[in-house]
């Protein structure tokens, strides 16, 4: 394979999260269109599934503050760049972001950052740190929250002469399909998860967390059966606690509280995520915090499931109310609550016409091929 265009993407660590997968993704996208892919990193779940013979990792220490790591870092970098003629170094996290920016200062070569997050500033230094973002040729927001958040917080460290643009995080459209799904799958989910079809499944996933919802969720469920007078529906909270096992003991006892223990259940894992979203009925996103991208949303509108997600963040920018899902007011139980009242008294027509227009959404603006097309192109246009 020989190519004018290599590129050198630098993440911490490669797991399961949006930005991860969005450089995974353009990572075996580049090799398809004659061009060299690279990925520093230092490990993670996800480097089992990287194809070596497309994508060339290199193991370095990039996921560490550590100022002499960082600075070592640099080093390296180095000796990457020019070993291997790199054309373009991508950074999606802040961290080696700074080495890779000294190291293409050093090197004269392209430099490109996708911001990923809101990432906290609570003193001058922290947004200074965060500003390492903004200092790149390219700088990418995943989304238009992103990119206003960027504009509204760090407009003193914007440059007009640097390209600044939003190109969405994408999602695999063909894994997100339900016409993949095969039934015998689902029922050995359901029976996974200790589950009979008798009543309609609600998820929420998303790591165990406090900004996640987890609360406003089951505070929901508990204000729809004191309306409703009886369970209507199983309730499933879909995530890991990542160690925080105060949080999840702190939702047990809610629950209990409300006397959910035999509708709401806690999974911890699911290696099929896309089968988990097919044996649900609707799917629940309740973050108080805004999401960078929301890729909840759009996974479920790829399943054609309707979603109900916070009225925050890039939430609102993937669904489009009363559309392909509805929006709630984020934080409060009441309004979530409405909502799945809402979808739970509607007819069969209504939810599939739903479910294919939440489809064709995600289909014509968040596919995967449309974040890689549009990533490689501004790649091209930089070197031009």
């Amino acid at each position: 394979m020989s190519s004018n265009l290599k590129v050198l993407q630098v993440i911490p660590k490669l797991g399961y999260g949006g930005a991860e997968t969005g450089c995974y993704d353009i990572a075996h996208y580049l090799p398809e269109n004659n061009c060299e892919s690279f990925i520093a990193t230092s490990g993670g779940e996800l480097l089992k599934f990287i194809d070596r013979k497309k994508v060339k990792v290199i193991r370095l220490p990039v996921q560490s503050k550590n100022f002499l790591l960082i600075i070592i870092n640099i080093f390296a970098l180095l000796f990457v760049i020019l070993f291997y003629n790199i054309s373009i170094v991508h950074a999606r996290s802040r961290a080696p972001a700074w080495s890779c920016l000294i190291a293409c200062k050093i090197t004269g070569r392209k430099f490109v950052t996708t911001f990923h997050g809101t990432y906290n500033f609570n003193n001058k230094y922290k947004k200074f740190y965060n500003s390492v973002m903004l200092r790149s040729d390219l700088i990418i927001a995943g989304s238009n929250f992103i990119f206003s958040h960027i504009k509204n917080n760090y407009n003193n460290y914007l440059n007009n002469k640097k390209k600044f643009l939003v190109i969405f995080r994408g999602i695999n459209v063909d894994y997100f399909d339900p016409a993949t799904k095969l039934e015998i799958d689902e029922k050995k989910l359901l029976k996974n998860w200790q589950i009979s079809k008798d009543k309609k499944i609600i998820l929420l996933p998303g790591r165990l967390t406090s900004w996640k919802g987890q609360e406003v969720f089951i505070d929901a469920i508990n204000l729809i059966n004191i309306e409703l007078g009886y369970e209507a529906f199983y309730g499933v909270i879909l995530g890991s606690d990542q160690g925080r096992d105060l949080y999840k003991k702190k939702l047990i006892r809610l629950s209990e509280k409300y006397r959910l223990t035999k509708q709401l259940k806690f999974i911890d894992h699911c290696k099929d995520m896309a089968l988990a979203y097919k044996i649900s009925d609707i799917v629940v996103s309740a973050s108080t915090e805004p999401e960078s991208f929301g890729r909840v949303a759009a996974e479920a509108q790829a399943m054609e499931k309707p979603i109900i997600a916070s009225n925050i963040g890039g939430s609102n920018e993937i669904v489009i109310d009363e559309k392909t899902g509805f929006l709630f007011d984020s934080g409060n139980a009441k309004s979530l609550s409405k909502k799945i009242l809402k979808v739970l008294n509607l007819d069969q027509t209504s939810l599939k016409l739903m479910g294919v227009e939440g489809r064709k959404n995600v289909i014509k603006k968040f596919n995967v091929e449309k974040m890689c097309f549009s990533t490689y192109s501004e790649y091209k246009k930089l070197l031009n």
